[in-house]
């Protein structure tokens, strides 16, 4: 299994997750800095390399603030892959849009939650008020803070810590 880097901004901000191979390409090239290392390192015939855990760029990037993308994979983890309805943690779960497509629903964050196949089945094509059910928590567009983004990695990679919360 390839183990991933972190890259901080100059200004140590969590930028992104790269993998080993071109963290140590930036690190050669001069454009990052090793921060942390943890990992061991990597023996070449003529020279020794740190396995970098957390890199730094030497250079600031400017970069628009990050949004999470809707896709089905991020609704099921803001949903923390709970059935919206019912409450239950199933396995076969799907998305449920709360005021119909068919009715001018919209695909968008505030308009989509993880439902079961029974409960999904039992709301159809209806609004919540005409199928008498009731959300556990109003769906929203989740934070684009580094914590969300970033920590489902922090269990495999508890270095990761310090430099991810509080931002």
């Amino acid at each position: 299994m390839e183990t991933l880097v972190l890259v901080l901004n100059a200004n140590f901000e969590p930028l992104n997750v790269c993998n080993t191979r071109r963290a140590i390409g930036m690190m050669l090239d001069g454009r990052a800095a090793l921060i942390a290392n943890g990992r061991g390192v990597i023996q070449t015939v003529s020279k020794t390399f740190p396995l970098p855990s957390v890199i730094r760029l030497e250079h600031m990037i400017q970069r628009p603030r990050p949004r999470v993308k809707l896709s089905r994979r991020e609704v099921f983890r803001r949903d923390n892959y709970t059935c919206q309805y019912c409450g239950r943690k199933v396995y076969n779960l799907t998305i449920d849009h709360v005021m119909p497509r068919h009715l001018g629903g919209m695909h968008i964050w505030t308009n989509v939650v993880t439902a079961c196949s029974t409960c999904n089945h039992q709301k159809g094509g209806r609004r919540l008020e005409e199928s008498r059910m009731t959300l556990m928590t109003m769906p929203g567009e989740p934070p684009a803070s580094a914590q969300y983004i970033f920590g489902h990695h922090l269990q495999d990679n508890q270095e990761w810590e310090p430099f991810i919360s509080g931002w």
